[in-house]
């Protein structure tokens, strides 16, 4: 077909017969004829088209997860930890078998509904609300990469239902934790097991964070643990004063792991951590069942005797838990006005803790002040 444009003659192909027939061909001439009218080259239109489609090809949802979790591993201090990046990425994955081979433009709402809800039939509620969220997310990371006009998961809210929130299992009592910590240490299990389950109350670190302490992190002379930014869930260095007691317990496991590699390694293999469910088996073998105690609930055993006992500031105790930080004035502090503090309440606390394993009925909360 020829045409003027801009004072220019010019061709546009139709096609080749017999692939295009006559009533094709006729379509094409009579939209470039359209475009013309529009003050529109039909040859650009064309070739406007063909890069639409390759960019469409290209811009899979799968592609571009594959991108954003990629930046999100190297986002300066928002990066994910390791932990995260992988959780991620198998959620992703589970999506991609749905819609991954899907361009990116063409996903409607429905798509994504159909696709958590696979998760959710299965009863995975958390799930399947966190892969809504990622995918949103990605969406998101489209959008302002310029490669689609609005995320289509904000018109999915409310649409899966609510999971139930998990409150982990956790001794609070004085008199019970002194009978944990006498459990604990008749344990008879893996040695190693045993070490990470005397050293979680006087750390109350995260679970994860314990399991993935490393000899290069821990500074005996110094009395220090430094967990680094990678690790934690706030993305920050977190630092944790050791008192003797927590020293004590890491020294015999030195002589077990060390003095390289993870402090608690797995049992199968020294290049891994012991397993996220090695320490719960153990109080499991302890007779404690999951709403009795977990893992986690040294962190809210320390979290409730220590804000009972009156001696320390709801502050130091928060920035010991490594607790995120409502008010940008409380998170403008690292190892300043309440470092001495917490180095104090390390060593009261595990001193409280020996009291408490000895059977000592003299249960110091709602002590003076400070």
């Amino acid at each position: 077909m020829k045409y003027r444009v801009d004072g220019r003659e010019k061709k546009l192909g139709l096609g080749t017969y017999p692939e295009i027939g006559l009533a094709e061909a006729r379509r094409r001439r009579d939209a470039a004829r359209e475009a013309l009218a529009q003050g529109k080259d039909p040859s650009r239109e064309k070739q406007r088209e063909k890069a639409r489609k390759k960019l469409g090809a290209e811009n899979t949802f799968a592609s571009i997860a594959a991108e954003f979790c990629e930046k999100r591993k190297h986002d300066g201090s928002r990066a994910w930890a390791p932990a995260t990046a992988k959780r991620c990425e198998y959620l992703l994955s589970v999506l991609n078998s749905s819609i991954g081979n899907l361009p990116i433009a063409d996903i409607e709402p429905a798509d994504i509904l159909t696709a958590v809800r696979r998760i959710e039939s299965k009863g995975k509620l958390e799930s399947a609300k966190r892969t809504l969220q990622l995918a949103g997310s990605v969406f998101r990371y489209a959008v302002a990469t310029a490669r689609l006009k609005s995320d289509p998961t904000r018109d999915l809210r409310g649409a899966l239902m609510n999971p139930t929130v998990t409150h982990y299992g956790a001794v609070l009592d004085p008199v019970e934790a002194g009978e944990l910590l006498r459990a604990i240490d008749g344990y008879e299990g893996q040695p190693v097991t045993k070490l990470a389950m005397q050293l979680a109350p006087h750390v109350f670190v995260r679970p994860g964070e314990l399991r993935h302490a490393e000899w290069s992190e821990i500074d005996f002379d110094g009395a220090l643990w430094t967990i680094p930014a990678s690790k934690t869930k706030m993305r920050k260095d977190h630092l944790v004063p050791l008192s003797s007691q927590a020293i004590a317990i890491l020294e015999d496991a030195h002589r077990l792991t060390g003095p390289v590699g993870y402090v608690f390694p797995s049992v199968r293999t020294r290049r891994r951590p012991m397993s996220d469910n090695t320490i719960n088996a153990g109080l499991r073998r302890l007779g404690y069942t999951t709403d009795e105690m977990t893992a986690h609930g040294f962190r809210a055993m320390a979290s409730t005797l220590l804000n009972e006992s009156g001696k320390w500031s709801p502050d130091a105790i928060e920035r010991a838990l490594a607790h995120g930080d409502s008010d940008k004035v409380r998170a403008a502090y690292h190892r300043g006005a309440h470092w001495k503090e917490r180095v104090k309440m390390m060593k009261w606390w595990s001193d409280y803790l020996d009291q408490l394993c000895e059977g000592s009925q003299v249960v110091p909360i709602k002590a003076a002040k400070r």
